[in-house]
């Protein structure tokens, strides 16, 4: 009777090598044969289930794939967590340690995370999308478990059991990586579906995943790939749902503009121009390649680079409408005594509100040490508000500011949300308030109807 061939799991560049099975396993469904090597070969992501299932049919397998860990200890401070994030934890770990937590900014997230952490005990890799979250990661991490952190991106390259990276680096380096972490928690994971990023997570085998969100839907509807890429949604709770008890309570106002008569004409003479070079190419601007189609065909005549320029001045039409920026001053003094955040769509806006009204601006020019110093100005009282276009959008930890000013924006359900939660920190007893510049009879009208499109607004 000839022996069992020993079946062997080896991590190769990525991927998940299988000996010892032949072509068309069912105990490797996504494996395909590599006849270079003579195995299967599988995406790392496929680990866990590949494991599962030779266990199931009682198949002995050698394991070199993993070179992950066990932490030595877990946890060395502990907070209390708030109800809802023990539930997420509970419904986190029924689903095997895979799946999405869809919590409101501000609501504690992070602490979440550090909670799978401390449940599972393995090498973590923490995924996220700036520098400026990395850092905070970092010093969580280090504050709460007090052993050496790594980083990987931004000039370092150090991995360590608890580990921090950003997105950008994780696909470049995680042919190298991973294997080497037992859990993989994405935060802002609405930022991981695509065929870059993803690759973040498919070539890396750890069983544990969990995926933190604000909001999951994306404009392109990938959201779907995070069922695959890190597991399903397994515990949502909206900003309704922690309004007064967990968030600060909220309102929200919409505030409506005039263009003057001479505005409207000018706009609506530029947004014609605009959009009869468009029609008369063909562009179809919603399509995913209509705004790169715009900038290619726009470069090449005359009729193009005016169309252009009709785009760029009917935007600066609606974005910066001087009836807003009146708007804004109005607002400015009615909340002389609190912590405001203005938000644009753009950086000449910001840097025209921050000329005007004398407050500090922080755009993705501004360096770090600068932003930090302007951010603590806002904590301490020094700057009554700050202007920023986008950076501030996420991963901002500004509990001492309770007003938003939407100057202008884009139609992201998400980028709205997450202006929102930047002043929904709970502060004491404190309220918050977002409000939002509009500027009737232009594209912003559309643009504001879109971005309202969630339960935090109805």
């Amino acid at each position: 009777m000839l022996p069992v061939p020993m079946i062997r799991l080896r991590f190769a560049a990525g991927t998940l090598e299988v000996h010892g099975l032949g072509e068309g396993s069912p105990h490797v469904p996504t494996g395909r044969w590599d006849p270079r090597t003579a195995c299967l070969r599988a995406p790392a992501m496929d680990y866990a289930s590949t494991v599962l299932a030779l266990r199931k049919a009682e198949l002995e397998y050698e394991d070199e794939a993993r070179a992950y860990l066990e932490l030595a200890s877990g946890a060395l401070a502990h907070r209390e967590p708030r109800p809802y994030q023990r539930e997420a934890i509970d419904a986190w770990r029924k689903r095997k340690g895979r799946g999405v937590v869809v919590l409101p900014t501000g609501a504690g997230k992070t602490h979440v995370a550090v909670m799978g952490i401390d449940l599972w005990r393995r090498s973590t890799l923490v995924v996220a999308p700036t520098l400026d979250l990395v850092r905070q990661w970092y010093d969580l991490l280090r504050a709460t478990f007090r052993m050496p952190v790594g980083v990987v991106g931004g000039g370092d390259h150090d991995v360590q059991p608890l580990t921090v990276t950003t997105y950008d680096s994780a696909y470049i380096h995680m042919e190298h990586l991973g294997n080497r972490f037992g859990m993989i928690v994405f935060d802002e994971c609405h930022h991981l579906p695509g065929s870059t990023y993803a690759l973040g997570a498919q070539l890396c085998l750890a069983p544990f995943r969990l995926g933190l969100t604000a909001t999951p839907e994306r404009s392109d509807g990938r959201e779907d790939q995070l069922a695959d890429l890190i597991g399903p949604t397994v515990y949502r709770r909206d900003i309704v749902d922690l309004s007064g008890d967990f968030l600060a309570d909220y309102d929200t106002e919409r505030v409506s503009v005039e263009l003057s008569p001479e505005e409207r004409a000018e706009y609506d003479q530029e947004r014609e121009i605009y959009r009869g070079f468009v029609r008369s190419r063909g562009i179809r601007m919603s399509a995913p390649d209509g705004w790169s189609q715009f900038i290619i065909q726009s470069s090449q005549s005359e009729a193009g680079r005016r169309a252009m320029k009709a785009y760029r001045r009917q935007r600066e039409l609606a974005f910066c409408a001087p009836a807003k920026l009146d708007w804004v001053e109005m607002l400015l003094h009615r909340h002389r005594q609190d912590r405001a955040i203005l938000f644009t769509q753009d950086n000449a806006t910001c840097y025209e509100v921050s000329r005007r009204f004398l407050v500090p601006a922080i755009t993705h020019q501004t360096k770090i040490k600068e932003r930090s110093d302007i951010l603590a100005g806002l904590a301490e009282g020094r700057y009554g508000a700050v202007v920023t276009s986008k950076v501030l959008n996420e991963g901002v930890d500004v509990p001492d500011a309770n007003v938003a000013i939407v100057v202008s924006g884009s139609g992201s359900v998400r980028e709205h949300v997450q202006r929102l939660g930047r002043v929904l920190r709970k502060k004491g007893d404190k309220r918050a308030v977002l409000y939002e510049l509009v500027t009737a009879e232009t594209s912003e009208t559309f643009t504001s109807q879109r971005r309202r499109e969630h339960v935090a607004y109805r």
